[in-house]
């Protein structure tokens, strides 16, 4: 079954509704530029688990010849950052199998992420499994979570949620939106930028009877003094939303992935006050591309008058900490095509990702092949 959400966020291939907030998973969002080689993107199945032992996965779609680094962390993390379990060579490439021992710290957890990055070419697949003989996820660069016997029929939609309120190093209050009714969520703080990935727990909360709730959260000691704070919420069958705020006292505002900055950041700028009332989050296609020459987006649901930061990056780092390719103003918003050059440094790369951003959180993120196409 295919997760709940995608963001990014997510996002992206199976599923075009992500960013990234949001397989799992995007918030920004990935939405994969659709290219001609599209067809050889890596994925991997979980075959069999021996319960805090070993995990087995089969792979389809495989380069060949190409070392990979195996990790292993926590559920909804996509193993960013884990443990390394072991190397391997994709050998004729295609389908094979392979067997990975689970690391101590994982024994005992109900559910594992697992990871494999090529060493070179910037290909990589993901996945996650039960802990058990009896379970495991499907997935892989576009993972899907596998719902639990207790997913709620009927539910359509991804959750979201704003914020409603911070007190400096103390609590952020949040405002959930469209949440499925009676599950457990598992709250996490982190650093901006991670979409609280493998953050600090600070809670868990039901979602009762769905829909629109407030709830306040403890900002913990690793994270006081941070200007910015990602906050993220898991439940345990792939439902998920996350955001981030401004850490300043506040009586409110909205942040986040979909965001206007929280009134009284020292960098944040209100929109112009003729601007009207912004819903969504912005995205974009990519149109066309010229080989390590440029490539040709085409956005959507962009806010209006707005100056955005463009960046590209190696695939998968959704363009974050990448080198500017250029600025662009979103005018009167909505639709509207820009063209930016590919960067010597990432020039005879395959893949390529590229970010928008703005001084005022709003973001959106994707990648392309770098390849010409019309």
């Amino acid at each position: 079954m295919k997760t709940p959400q995608l963001r990014s966020g997510f996002a992206l291939a199976r599923n075009c509704f992500q960013f990234l907030m949001m397989l799992v998973l995007v918030g920004g969002l990935f939405l994969p530029g659709m290219q001609a080689q599209a067809d050889v993107v890596p994925t991997f199945s979980i075959s069999t688990v021996v319960t805090d032992s070993t995990v087995t996965v089969l792979t389809y779609n495989f380069p060949a010849g190409k070392d990979w680094t195996v990790r292993m962390g926590n559920f909804g993390t996509l193993a960013i950052g884990g443990t390394i379990v072991g190397t391997i060579n994709s050998g004729s490439g295609g389908s094979f199998t392979a067997t990975f021992d689970i690391p101590d710290w994982l024994k005992g957890s109900y559910q594992i992420a697992i990871r494999m990055d090529s060493t070179t070419g910037g290909y990589y697949a993901y996945n996650w499994f039960y802990n058990n003989p009896s379970g495991y996820g499907t997935g892989g660069p576009y993972p899907t979570v596998t719902p639990g016997p207790t997913a709620i029929p009927g539910y359509y939609g991804i959750p979201t949620f704003n914020i409603q309120a911070v007190v400096r190093d103390t609590s952020v209050t949040v405002l959930t939106n469209n949440f499925p009714a009676g599950l457990d969520f598992t709250v996490r703080m982190g650093p901006y930028g991670t979409q609280a990935l493998g953050g600090v727990v600070v809670g868990t909360i039901n979602s009762g009877s769905g829909g629109a709730f407030t709830a306040t959260f403890t900002v913990p000691d690793a994270y006081k003094g941070s200007d910015r704070i990602a906050i993220r919420m898991d439940s345990t069958i792939g439902y998920y939303a996350y955001n981030w705020f401004w850490n300043n006292t506040t009586g409110g505002g909205t942040g986040g992935p979909v965001a206007t900055a929280t009134p009284g950041g020292p960098t944040a700028t209100p929109a112009p006050t003729s601007t009207p009332a912004y819903t969504g989050i912005p995205t974009f296609n990519i149109q066309s591309v010229v080989r390590d020459s440029s490539v040709t987006i085409l956005t959507n649901n962009f806010p209006v008058g707005l100056d955005f930061t463009v960046t590209m990056g190696p695939y998968g780092s959704k363009g974050i900490g990448g080198v500017v390719v250029g600025t662009i103003n979103s005018g009167s918003g909505g639709a509207f095509t820009a063209t930016f050059t590919v960067p010597d440094a990432y020039k005879g790369s395959d893949r390529i990702a590229i970010r928008l951003e703005s001084s005022l959180g709003y973001y959106a993120f994707n990648w392309f092949w770098n390849n010409t196409t019309g």
